[in-house]
């Protein structure tokens, strides 16, 4: 076949099959708009334009004609709304942090590792260590100490309240003057501190013991790492918090009373 024969049917083969499509889409079209097909290059609006149109006329879809003008704005109302799916986002609480439980009490004595003993001196309220002669020893303190359930347990270290015996005084951690420092602390209520959430000011009355040896152990504040429960290297001074490496006494020995 010449090939102007050939172009020619062609032609006629395009034009009819545009007819048709034409002719099938045409009955629902909105009124006031027909269809033409065209063989000339559209650019990506018009081609993202007939997209949208013929999928919303396949879901049967009929918008009223408000102008024959098509403008950017219409082109960007129906993208929008064809394409843009709404995302419902829900914000996640944190469940909370587990606290420390009460476990277990008992009574023991504690020196230090110049066999100084603890006593209180009610003035001050400060616990002194001292190094007891013979007659002296009802002077000396002994502590009840409660153990806790740690949330995240540590094989090495226990987490422990002190407290004095007999009274209602309490071995605290504070900041005074930028600075923690070792308090006494009376408490009312000792239901209080049958739990204790991580974080809470009530980390104050918590200490994380760690046993250094047969009997001998570290106290340091769970409210404020690397400080330890520490003696002086003189006698009848106060007992307090220090840093591990500085002149003073920070193990113990720790007896449990039977």
């Amino acid at each position: 076949m010449p090939p102007f024969l050939q172009a020619k049917k062609q032609t006629k083969m395009e034009f009819s099959m545009k007819r048709s499509l034409s002719d099938q889409w045409r009955p629902h079209l909105p009124e006031g708009l027909d269809l033409e097909l065209i063989s000339h290059p559209h650019s990506l609006r018009s081609v993202v334009n007939l997209v949208i149109a013929v999928g919303r006329l396949k879901n049967g879809e009929s918008e009223p004609v408000l102008s024959t003008a098509f403008t950017d704005e219409n082109l960007l109302d129906i993208m929008l709304d064809s394409i843009v799916e709404e995302q419902v986002v829900f914000e996640l609480m944190s469940a909370p942090p587990a606290p420390f439980l009460k476990n277990d009490e008992f009574q023991c004595s504690v020196t230090d590792t110049q066999k100084r003993s603890l006593i209180l001196v009610e003035n001050s309220m400060e616990l002194h260590s001292v190094l007891l002669q013979g007659g002296n020893e009802s002077r000396k303190v002994c502590l009840n100490m409660s153990t806790y359930i740690h949330p995240a347990p540590s094989t090495n270290a226990r987490t422990v309240a002190l407290g004095i015996k007999n009274t209602s005084l309490y071995l605290t951690c504070k900041q005074e003057d930028g600075k923690p420092k070792l308090h006494l602390e009376e408490v009312a209520d000792k239901s209080v501190l049958s739990n204790i959430v991580p974080g809470s000011d009530m980390m104050r009355f918590l200490f994380h013991r760690t046993d250094a040896g047969r009997s001998v152990s570290t106290l340091m504040s769970a409210q404020y790492p690397n400080w330890y429960i520490s003696t002086a290297e003189e006698d009848h001074q106060p007992v307090a918090l220090s840093l591990e490496n500085v002149d003073r006494y920070t193990t113990f020995h720790i007896h449990r009373q039977s």
